[in-house]
């Protein structure tokens, strides 16, 4: 049987730190920004870890 390959579509959208946690980019940055504030914009543009309950599902896609 072949080795399987990671989802693509994911692997473009998160990193995998050194230390083997996740990083991802934060929702609610790409329109309606005129009603968010400043500080909210400026806050959602920084990467964020991905939480805990979501590795399992997201260690089985990229198969590392």
């Amino acid at each position: 049987m072949p080795k399987m390959k990671s989802k693509r579509s994911l692997m473009k959208r998160i990193k995998v730190t050194g230390s083997g946690k996740v990083m991802r980019q934060h929702a609610y940055v790409s329109h309606l920004a005129a009603n968010k504030t400043t500080k909210q914009k400026r806050q959602l543009r920084k990467s964020t870890l991905l939480h805990k309950s979501d590795y399992k599902r997201v260690k089985f896609l990229i198969l590392k």
